[in-house]
Formats: C-alpha cells, sequence, structure tokens
C-alpha cells in the first residue's frame, strides 16, 4: 500500500497536476493540506473518476485538509481535539479496514508560526502542537497502526536545510519547535523517511523565490510519522521531487511511504 502526503497550495490551481500525478504515481492514501477550498467547492469529481474517494475538511480561501483513497473509509474525523474554538480546518483522520484490523491515517497542516516574534500566531503554533500530542498519545493507547501524514512546518534537524543559519530565527527550526516535534518522537512516533534514510539535502519544499528551486535551496518539513505497528510494516520512502519542475507547481512536493498493509 503507498500512503502520500503532499501540501497542494491550492486544489483549484494544481488540480491537473494532482490528477496527472495521481495516475502516475498511483498512490492508495493521499493526505492533501492547504487546499484552501470550502468542502463543497472541492473538485471532487475529477478525482472521483480517477477512483479515488473523497473526504474534506476545508475551509474559504485558506488552511484545509483532505484524504483521497482508493477505499472508502469507515470512519472520518475532522478537526483537531482539544480546541473547540479553533476554527482553523488543519486536521482529519480516516480510519480503513486492512488485513488484520484497521489503519489510522491523519492529514495535518500544522500552523507555521511566522513571524516567530508574533504574540499569536507562534503561540498558536506551540499550542496546536501539544494537542496533537495528546491526540497522538491517546491514539498510541489503542496499538494499531496510525500514520500522522501532513505539512509538519517544522525542519527537525539541521542536515533537513540546505543553510541552518537562514532558519535559525524561524518559527520552523527554532528550539522550542524542535524540541515539541521531538515529544511526539518520543512517544514512540518514527519518522518515515528517517528510518529509511540518512543522506543529506533531502527536501520537501522549496521556496518560490530566489530561485530556491534551481538551487535546491530547500528544507525537509512534510513528514510521514508512524506509530510501532505503522512502522513495522514500511518498506520504502520517497520523496517525489519531479513535481516541483511541473508547470505551476506546489511549493511543496509528494512525500510518500510503501507499507506491507
Amino acid at each position: 500500500m503507498k500512503i502520500a502526503t503532499w501540501n497542494i497550495n491550492g486544489v483549484k490551481a494544481r488540480i491537473e497536476s494532482l490528477c496527472q500525478w495521481l495516475q502516475d504515481s498511483q498512490p492508495d492514501i493521499v493526505c492533501l493540506q492547504e487546499i484552501k477550498s470550502v468542502d463543497e467547492g472541492f473538485p471532487r469529481l475529477e478525482i472521483e473518476a480517477l477512483g479515488y474517494h473523497v473526504e474534506t475538511h476545508g475551509q474559504k480561501g485558506f488552511n484545509g485538509v483532505a484524504l483521497l483513497s482508493k477505499m472508502k473509509p469507515d470512519e472520518v474525523n475532522r478537526g483537531l481535539p482539544g480546541d473547540d474554538t479553533d476554527e482553523q480546518a488543519r486536521f482529519i483522520e480516516g480510519v480503513f479496514s486492512v488485513e488484520g484490523g484497521v489503519l489510522r491515517v491523519c492529514s495535518l497542516y500544522l500552523p507555521n508560526g511566522n513571524p516567530s516574534d508574533d504574540p499569536v500566531k507562534y503561540p498558536y503554533k506551540l499550542r496546536w502542537m501539544a494537542r496533537l500530542e495528546a491526540f497522538a498519545r491517546d491514539r498510541m493507547a489503542l496499538e494499531e497502526p496510525l500514520i500522522l501524514a501532513g505539512d509538519y512546518n517544522v525542519i527537525p534537524e539541521p542536515f533537513d536545510c540546505r543553510d541552518p543559519k537562514q532558519w535559525e530565527n524561524d518559527a520552523l527550526f527554532l528550539p522550542q519547535t524542535r524540541a515539541a516535534f521531538r515529544r511526539l518522537e518520543n512517544l514512540g512516533f518514527i519518522d518515515a523517511v528517517r528510518a529509511t534514510t540518512d543522506d543529506a539535502k533531502l527536501y520537501s519544499f522549496w521556496d518560490y523565490q530566489a530561485g530556491a528551486w534551481q538551487k535546491n535551496n530547500g528544507i525537509r518539513i512534510d513528514h510521514l510519522m508512524l506509530s510501532p505497528e505503522a512502522s513495522d510494516r514500511l518498506r520504502s520512502t520517497s520523496i517525489e521531487k519531479h513535481v516541483r519542475a511541473w508547470e505551476k507547481p506546489s511549493d511543496h512536493v509528494p512525500v510518500t511511504g510503501i507499507f506491507g498493509f
């Protein structure tokens, strides 16, 4: 089973690329972020025509997440628990029947948090990460395969970016951000890409500005985080960076894992 995460950066603007990638890559489950669409405006017909079931948690103009899957989920939960006042659409969970039990897959779009000295944005990022940790701890108690896939807006280690000095004051790389990410790992979650390779210069995001793509000045912020039960099934990973060179690309590329489900 192939499971992917991709910050599409506007699904309507990139529907042709999305459909082309779905046909080329043939993922079984796709976690999309930043769809920038309300649920009723999502271009589901084009995707359903390719054999995918569509579940969305959207909002107008920004944010928004979705699950595309070749199998229909048994259950769908929208919104990250822990704050009933949070209206930002950043989290959706699907529960799927697989051989031997169930598989839980979450698509998440963690807040950016910049500027890091903003009295609202960065504290919101840290609170969101604390809520994700609490959710993950609860789900881990089920002892089921769980994949937390998405745009984390976290650069875990210095070698996950081309130039650490460029990012040292950025909300994606601050010590508090990376410590919150490590707390998730300390629950027992495995970074799928780093479980399969130690290679440096593996990036999933290149800014549109300053020729970042041409210079390979990227960062790795899109992650598949796996519970022990999911990591046991991991076979391989891939960052499908060729998609960044397509016409009208997202600034992110798909990150995929092959699992023995």
